[in-house]
This record gives C-alpha cells, structure tokens and sequence, in this order.
C-alpha cells in the first residue's frame, strides 16, 4: 500500500501524527501501538521497504502458540511513525489515545527450513512472502520474542476488503500459555497508561493554525538518549524512564520543584508542537543571526463575535494577573518598551560539565531573533538589527500564545526537519538565500518555529536586571500551547547529559547559563555554548587552483581576525562542494579578485592563491583545532564548507570567539 492512502486520511494541520515520507532504508524494526479508538485494539507495525507495514489486531498480539489473532491489514504509515504516542483529536482518522506497547527488532525467516528450523532470511524473500500472503518472521522486543507468522486468510464475509490475516505465534523457547496482554498496561517509552497519556498535557495532542507541513514537527527523537545519558552517568542512582519526564513528572513537581520551581529536573522533549506546557519543548540558540528584509507588522485581524469579545477578556484577565504577580519581582524596573535590543552572546567553551549553579539547554542551529510583542502585533528582529518579520510570516500569530499585551522574548527561529530538529541547510533553502544571486522565492513546506528562552520586557516591567531563573519562570508561565512557538526548556546541573544526548541525536551542542546571570546586551561568560560538531563561520580571503579532474578552483582560503583588526589564514576548506556548487562559488569569487593579499602576512604551503576582498563569510564544519609549528598559528582540521552565511558580516568572525575557553570553575 502506498502512502498516498495514510495521507488521504488524515488532515497533519489538526493531528500530531507525522506527515507521509518514503524512507530509502529500511532498519527492520517493528513496534506495536496500543489505541483506543472508537474500539481498543493493538497496531503491529513491520518497518520494510521504506514503510511500516500495519496490522490493526483487536485482541493483540499473544505469546501463546494455540491463540489464532485476527490482523486486518491497514494502510501503510510513515516510518517516522515508529516512536508516535498521544492524542489525536476529536473529529481525526482514527481519533483516541495511541501508547507504545511494544518495540524492538524484526527479522524475515527463510520460507524453506532447514534441518526442520526456520532460518534467517533476506528482504527479497519478506517482500516474496508478503505477496504471497505467507509472512514468517522473529522478533526481538522487549515483550514480543521468537518467531511468528503472518498469514492472509479468504473471510466468508460478502463484503471483505480482502485484508484478513492471522498473527500466529510458532512453538519455540519464548511461547508463553495463556498469555494474558492486559498484564502490560503501560508505555514501553515513557512508562504511562492509556488513561495518564490521555489526561497528560504533555501528550502529542495540539491545536495548529498551520499548514499541513506542520505534521513534521514531531520529535520524539531526543528524549530517549537523554534518559540514557543521564543514567549511564548517574548509575546506582533512581533509574529515569526511556522516553523523557512523563513517568515521573509528579515526583518532579514535589522533589526538583522545592529547590527550582521553574526549572524541571529532566525536561521532555517527546513533542515540540507543544508550546510550553510544563517546558515540553527545547531550544535557544544562543549565538545565531538573522537575515535582512522589508521592516512591517502583521495586518490585524479585526474581532467582533462575543464570543471572540469572551476571550479577550480572558485573556485580558490573565494579562492583569500577571501584571500583578510580576509588580514585586526583585530586579524589575518600570519603564518605556525599548525599540532595540542587543542580544547577549555566549562565550565558547570546550568541554560540559555540571554545575548547580548552572541550566543547560540544548543549542539550536537558525537565526537569533527578538521578538517585540505590542498589542497583538509582533516584530522580529535580528541581532544585526535587520528587520525579520516580513521574513517569517507564518510566526505573525505568535502574540496569540503569549498572555502579555506588551513583551519582548529573546529565542531562535529554526526550520525543522522530518523529525523535528534544527537544519540550518532547510533554513537556507526556506529563506530562498543562493549565492551571488537574487534571492529567489522561499522554499514551501519547511517548518518554521520561534524557541523562545529568555523574557526581557513584560507590561512595562524591564526584566533585564532580573535574575535568568526567575526570567525562565515568567516566560513558561507566559507561553500557552501553539506551533509557532514553545518555551526552551533547560536541565539543572545536568550538563554532561544533555551534551551527550545532544551529540548522539547529530545536534550542534548546548548552552550553559548561570542561574543568576542578568542579561548583559555584549558576550558574556555568564552564558557559554559548547559545540558538538564544531562550526565556525570564517571570512574567504581567496582561493587556489584546482588540481586534477576538479573544475574552477581547489579549496576556499579561509581567515579570522585577531584582536588587532588582522586577517590570520586559519586554513582552507576544499571539500563540501558539488559541481554545481563550485561552478556558483566559483561566479560569486571572480567578481571580487583583487591583487592584494588581505591575510596579514605570507599564506605558504599552498598552491597558487587568487586572494578576493574579504567580503564573504563560509560556514565551516571542522573536527578540532590544530597547531601548525611550521606557520605558528591555529589551523582547522577536517573543515568541510556548509554554506555561506549572509546573516553574519567578516568584522564578526573573530579568534578570540572562535578557540574554546577553558570551562570555569565551579
């Protein structure tokens, strides 16, 4: 079945579930899904040949080799399916809580035994079997074990569809009697029952005003290693569910929360539609830059309806409330909205650690934006001071799920992948940036998201004198459920652990913030960011001849300045380019050839060097920083080019920013 059916069904601006995407591999993975839909049964998926493969089996899968289940074939589901538990709402396909049962493994058994045992088999004979209606295979669950038979049947019904098949369980070590599957009631991700997913707030249930790309925002990738991070670190301690704070979130309010009300001990990152109910959603990156366009507000949309009078009055209520709780806050000053702000920048370091005096969010790869807020409108702004709201208009409704007539929230804009994490290559192609070239028009399709993680001006309160903790306090209280934005949620002391869940899900590292820092408008080492795949962005000051069969040049010259305004060489990136990405750098580099030599001092070692005003600046990923005796100075290892970078101008990429610090003492 192809996924055109899974997305006939189903409207992704009204459900949570992922949207239909085709994977190249297939990693021979299988899970079961509890859901009560308009009758509870059990969804057993097989990932193969780019999909999951869905069973719906009212009575569940049994262990026990005399139970005959019943499995109506369904449609095929995203892979990215996998791992989906919650909500889908009132009025959907297949409305009702959906838990994760089972998962684990699979593998296909050989039609033709031998020696009277059945034996590995390989995806062609699946495929085969599948067809035929004949499907063996042994699975490797943390509940499902051994081997097990998918067989299609002929119903006696007139009005069959022809999806009737058996899920049969063969006679081996792992055949349970009497099975009874009403024994596991529980989540094997996050631990919780049907009726504790449907009354959480923090399941995957939302409300969206987005189009239906949204349906990738689902991310449930991280929460995972994140637990496993901190247990591997914290072993002999009290073990952290597998999927996040769900399973222990009453013990969190009662325990972490004496010490930090704003601060959970271990934030969930299952869902990031989730707009900061209890800090389910991550983000911030410290440290990003935004892009130039046309400065305007949204159009506001006029209300006249009562009932759209009612909630402005709710919501004029809840505004005064706040108002009222934040008169006292030690730090505050009244005064006029500032037009300007000036993001406070993170000092890099090398290496994590943990700290109490500490939070530590995860480091999202997208643009730097303050977003003023003023009676319903929103303005985005760069930390170049370049106007983003034309930009990012799908972020217009934002004032909707912030309760403040007035506000300015410091945060990242990120374009998201199919799983929810940040790409700065989607966020390239959503601004519709090319080289050298007139910008053409943004890519449809990619998530845009705001991860707000600091509040700076709430209802003519400055909060910039105000401890961060309290800060982070006031803006989870401010920020109501919403796709367009979600509050950064952050760990306490746990640095070591976010950093290695962050590495193990390809992110670009995290930021460490203390908890009493003030926000200081420069960098700061109150605010550190410690990368994980190490980027910096470097200014080109030339290029070399190609060699070989390579086409229009070699590898870029690549430069930062030092504290005395200098170009110093730190090394050349040759790899990361396709023909066509060399034929455009190639056109965007010739223009700007110039006779003399911007890099203070000789560049030897290299093929012949055409230098080029250094007025361009390359994003460079790179594995360490190196010293080079024969030059005397640091140099990039492994760098690989990314992209140029048109949000950060050459004066901006700096030595002193670029090597690590030693991390501060505790």
């Amino acid at each position: 079945m192809a996924l055109d059916e899974y997305k006939r069904k189903r409207r992704f601006e009204e459900t949570p579930e992922p949207p239909p995407k085709v994977e190249k591999k297939s990693k021979h993975r299988f899970v079961v899904q509890r859901h009560r839909a308009t009758r509870l049964h059990y969804d057993f998926r097989l990932e193969m040949e780019g999909v999951l493969k869905s069973w719906a089996v009212p009575k569940g899968p049994s262990l026990d080799a005399a139970d005959k289940r019943l499995a109506m074939q369904v449609e095929d589901h995203p892979v990215s399916y996998f791992d989906f538990e919650g909500t889908i709402p009132e009025g959907n396909y297949g409305a009702g809580t959906v838990m994760v049962w089972d998962v684990g493994t699979w593998e296909p058994l050989s039609p033709v035994p031998v020696d009277g045992k059945y034996v590995p088999g390989t995806d062609k004979e699946a495929a085969a079997m599948l067809a035929k209606g004949d499907l063996k295979f042994r699975l490797n669950g943390q509940r499902l074990k051994g081997d097990f038979a998918l067989i299609h049947i002929k119903a006696r019904r007139s009005d069959s569809k022809g999806t009737e098949w058996l899920l049969i369980k063969k006679k081996d070590e792992h055949v349970v009697e009497g099975f009874d599957i009403e024994k596991y009631d529980t989540s094997i991700l996050t631990k919780r029952t049907m009726a504790g997913i449907a009354g959480d707030a923090d399941s995957a249930e939302w409300t969206s005003s987005r189009p239906a790309s949204r349906g990738k925002l689902k991310a449930a990738w991280l929460a995972e290693a994140v637990a496993r991070a901190d247990r591997k670190k914290a072993a002999g301690k009290k073990k952290v569910p597998a999927a996040g704070l769900n399973a222990e979130a009453a013990e969190s309010a009662e325990k972490a929360n004496e010490k930090t009300p704003s601060t959970q001990k271990l934030p969930s990152f299952q869902n990031h539609r989730d707009g900061g109910a209890n800090g389910k959603s991550t983000g911030g990156r410290n440290g990003g830059s935004g892009v130039v366009a046309a400065t305007s507000f949204p159009e506001k949309k006029k209300k006249s309806s009562s009932a759209n009078s009612a909630s402005s009055a709710v919501k004029s209520a809840a505004r005064s409330k706040t108002a009222a709780a934040t008169s006292e806050i030690e730090g505050a000053v009244r005064r006029a909205m500032p037009t300007a702000i000036n993001p406070m920048l993170a000092t890099a370091i090398e290496k994590p650690f943990d700290n109490p005096d500490w939070l530590f969010e995860i480091k999202w790869d997208g643009y730097r934006a303050i977003a003023f807020i003023d009676d319903g409108r929103v303005r985005f702004v760069s930390r170049n001071q370049n106007d983003l709201t034309a930009q990012f208009s799908e972020l217009a409704t934002l004032p909707k799920f912030v309760k403040a007539g007035r506000a300015i929230l410091d945060g990242e804009i990120v374009a998201l992948d199919d799983e929810g994490r940040p790409s700065f290559s989607l966020m390239q192609q959503r601004t519709g940036f090319r080289p050298g070239k007139p910008r053409l028009p943004g890519r449809e399709g990619v998530p845009i998201t705001y991860y707000a993680f600091d509040l700076l001006y709430l209802n003519h309160l400055d909060l910039r004198r105000v401890k961060l903790e309290e800060r982070k306090r006031l803006l989870q209280e401010l920020i109501t459920k919403g796709d367009v934005v979600h509050f950064s949620d952050h760990y306490a002391e746990k640095g070591l652990a976010l950093f290695e869940a962050a590495a193990q899900k390809g992110l670009e590292g995290i930021v460490a913030k203390k908890r009493n820092s003030f926000y200081e408008e420069t960098r700061s080492r109150e605010w550190l960011k410690i990368k994980i795949t190490r980027r910096q962005e470097c200014v080109i000051g030339g290029y070399t001849d190609p060699e070989g069969s390579r086409d229009y040049f070699g590898a870029l010259v690549l430069g930062l300045y030092d504290g005395q305004r200098r170009l110093i060489h730190v090394g050349q990136a040759g790899t990361g380019f396709d023909h066509k990405a060399l034929k455009e750098m190639f056109a965007t580099l010739t223009p700007l050839e110039t006779a003399k030599n911007p890099f203070y001092g000789e560049i030897g070692g290299l093929r012949k060097v055409h230098f080029v005003q250094p007025k361009l600046v390359a994003e460079i990923k790179f594995s360490e920083w190196t010293h080079e005796t024969s030059e005397g100075g640091m140099k990039l290892r492994a760098p690989v080019f990314m992209g140029l970078r048109m949000d950060k101008s050459p004066e901006e990429c700096t030595l002193e920013d670029a090597i690590p610090k030693r991390v501060p003492a505790s």
